[in-house]
């Protein structure tokens, strides 16, 4: 009861965060900035633990940062050159270049875990932008980087929800023991409802959104296959490290990885699923 209340607390903090984040273009360029950076120094802090990796735990949060802020001043038009993407090339040099003066055991793998936080952390966090600030003709510009945490969160519920009371068929047991066919099916019909829902309230109150309910509910799906990749993916990496949770600074929930783990997938796949639409 102990741990239910705690993660509780812990849950309805983080919701309460990303919904007023994503409400204000410098909230949420301030809240994905320190999420980006404790996300990857969490990463970089786990494959240091490997033997003969020594990777820069502290630039290469901060190459993030400067990632996901260059990304954010270009989706806004506010650099015509592309110039603030300049910063972070030259600290990914650095990092790069600096292999050869460290006469690491094994600087390939520590340039490849350099790169990989930027590519598997950085990016996705960074593509958030072009959902916040290139999703044209909508009423609402924060309603559609929110939908795909809303749609994550009510997978994952959904899932659980129908895991435990039907769950008997697993979908991956060497990597996640705790995940059924059953859950993944009821999570992805739950996703689908929601984003039902989600038309016919913009809908009914005339907001303009360009996406008819069935793009919605196709982007569900998106949200469902690539969120239940993305959260399969940490867990093979975690059982690669031999570890439980990636961290422990959301208590009850462990770290940053393991709660936002499913959008690193999910988000460059939306962003794929919309391109592809010419929705952005």
């Amino acid at each position: 009861m102990s741990n239910f209340i705690v993660r509780t607390i812990t849950g309805v903090i983080f919701v309460a965060a990303i919904v007023v984040g994503f409400l204000n273009p410098l909230a949420m360029m301030f809240l994905f900035s320190i999420v980006t950076f404790m996300t990857i120094w969490e990463f970089a802090g786990l494959v240091n633990q490997r033997e003969d990796i020594q990777i820069n735990q502290f630039i290469s949060s901060v190459a993030g940062v400067l990632f996901f802020l260059a990304m954010s001043v270009h989706t806004r038009g506010l650099d015509t050159l592309n110039l603030a993407f300049m910063p972070w090339l030259a600290t990914i040099t650095y990092l790069l270049v600096s292999e050869l003066y460290l006469k690491g055991k094994d600087p390939i793998h520590n340039w490849a875990y350099t790169m990989m936080s930027q590519i598997y952390i950085a990016l996705p966090f960074s593509l958030l932008n072009v959902l916040a600030f290139q999703f044209t003709n909508c009423d609402l510009p924060w309603l559609l980087p929110l939908s795909v945490f809303i749609f994550l969160w009510v997978n994952d519920s959904g899932a659980y929800c129908c895991g435990s009371l039907l769950g008997r068929h697993k979908l991956f047991p060497r990597i996640s023991p705790g995940k059924s066919w059953e859950g993944s099916i009821g999570g992805g019909v739950f996703v689908l409802v929601a984003a039902w829902a989600i038309s016919f309230i913009t809908t009914q109150n005339e907001i303009t959104t360009n996406m008819t309910t069935l793009q919605w509910m196709g982007m569900g799906l998106v949200v469902v296959v690539f969120g239940t990749w993305g959260d399969l993916i940490e867990s093979l990496f975690k059982r690669t490290l031999g570890i439980k949770d990636s961290g422990n600074v959301l208590p009850g929930h462990g770290g940053m990885l393991d709660r936002f783990d499913s959008s690193l997938l999910a988000i460059p796949a939306v962003v794929v699923y919309l391109f592809t639409l010419a929705l952005l």
